[in-house]
């Protein structure tokens, strides 16, 4: 690493702006708003020892000879000196900035590509919102506050914990500063005992970058996340460095955890003033158990909020172009399961109510899901199975419902899988090519 990042005091100091173009009045202009004495000189007007007494120089001359003569003078004076876009005259560089006073962010790529540090600050402007100005100074009080009680360091790590983790930030964003003064008042207490939270967090179908924005923050404020089997790993990179990952994933033909287990779990931890994330696989209420795991919180008091996810029941159709509605051609879909009791007659009733049928779990009994369906639409049907939805390993297959389990054999088609049959399977396909595959 070439630079050393600081961040500079040079409030009342002497600064130096060398230009007569843009470059020069922005530079001036963020020194000045850095509370910099700043004062610019022409490059025409430049002459050695004009960098006297400066503290910092930016020279944005653009003109060579300039460059070259104050790079000399700097050096020799030991000024701190930047020539804008001369990257081996340069004793500093200037960051992109995300400001949200006093919380600033800096990002640079050692003079590589200034480009893309403003890229990668518009994005973070985005992400992070007005809010966290009020909030990183509300956080910044209650620090001085347990600092002059003396109270150890391990207690204001999880007080910082517990803020960063609150809804305080929310209440900022609404506008609704007393309400979050007042909830920092009540967590900043390190003497009282405080009830965790859990959170039934959707992961999505596999793919970390169509995981919720909730999601994400969720995950990286975390004390323990109790993960399914099928989480990604790259989505599970996205918890925070101190989170304890707990696998209950359950895998058919696996030893797998028992749901009563995973909810006491949960509770235990809640009641252990945890923060607690459940990761499930796709949408929580959509075939993931997370209705009765709801129901289980709720009855022992525990506080739970609800993130919904991207459910592979329609990321499966999406991720190689097929819509699962589609005006003229389907303008109703079921989503169901091929496992459980039933599930056979219950494929069959709905393979015949419908325009699209999603089977989800279908690759372990197969022949005989797809069997049920045809007796009911017919061998021809068009259908379409999808292993690993969204995961850089995705595979699929398409033909005949009455062929579709053969087919998926050949290929050798991994579980999970996801079943899709109607005509929205072919409805897009031209010429044996099928549009808007993902």
């Amino acid at each position: 690493m070439r630079y050393y990042p600081v961040f500079l005091d040079l409030a009342g100091q002497p600064c130096i702006v060398i230009g007569d173009g843009t470059f020069a009045t922005e530079k001036a202009a963020g020194l000045r708003e850095a509370g910099a004495l700043v004062r610019v000189i022409s490059s025409r007007d430049y002459r050695r020892g004009g960098l006297h007494g400066a503290r910092l120089v930016v020279d944005a001359s653009e003109d060579l000879e300039v460059n070259r003569q104050t790079w000399e003078e700097a050096e020799k004076a030991g000024i701190l000196i930047n020539v804008v876009d001369r990257p081996a005259q340069c004793r500093f560089i200037a960051p992109a900035i995300v400001r949200r006073d006093p919380l600033l962010i800096a990002i640079s790529t050692s003079g590589e590509s200034p480009f893309l540090a403003s890229a990668l600050r518009a994005r973070l402007e985005r992400w992070l919102g007005s809010e966290w100005g009020p909030f990183t100074a509300l956080v910044g009080r209650i620090r001085r506050e347990l600092r002059e009680r003396g109270v150890p360091i391990g207690e204001q790590t999880r007080v910082y914990r517990r803020l960063v983790s609150s809804d305080i930030r929310k209440l900022l964003r609404a506008g609704q500063s007393d309400k979050a003064v007042a909830r920092a008042a009540i967590l900043a207490r390190p003497d009282v005992e405080y009830p965790g939270q859990v959170a039934l967090v959707g992961a999505g179908p596999g793919d970390p970058d169509l995981i919720t924005v909730k999601a994400r923050e969720l995950l990286a404020d975390a004390d323990v996340v109790l993960h399914d089997a099928l989480i990604s790993p790259a989505t599970l990179e996205l918890c925070g460095p101190h989170a304890i990952l707990e696998s209950v994933g359950k895998r058919g033909g696996s030893e797998s955890a028992q749901q009563d287990a995973i909810s006491a779990r949960m509770i235990e931890l809640a009641r252990a003033g945890r923060v607690v994330v459940r990761l499930k696989g796709g949408d929580p209420f959509v075939f993931g158990r997370g209705g009765e795991e709801l129901r289980d919180l709720l009855a022992a008091g525990v506080d739970v909020v609800v993130v919904p996810g991207v459910t592979s029941a329609l990321a499966a159709g999406e991720s190689i172009g097929v819509p699962v509605t589609l005006r003229g051609i389907a303008s109703s879909v079921a989503i169901t399961t091929a496992q459980g009791t039933g599930s056979m007659s219950r494929l069959r009733d709905l393979a015949a109510a419908t325009d699209t049928l999603v089977v989800m779990m279908a690759r372990t009994n197969l022949t005989e899901v797809t069997a049920a369906i045809a007796s009911v639409v017919g061998r021809e049907r068009p259908a379409a199975l999808v292993s690993k939805a969204t995961w850089t390993d995705q595979r699929s297959v398409e033909g005949p419902i009455g062929d579709i389990a053969r087919i998926a054999d050949s290929a050798h088609i991994d579980p999970p899988a996801t079943l899709i049959v109607g005509d929205v399977v072919t409805a897009l396909t031209v010429n044996g090519l099928q549009l808007a595959a993902l």
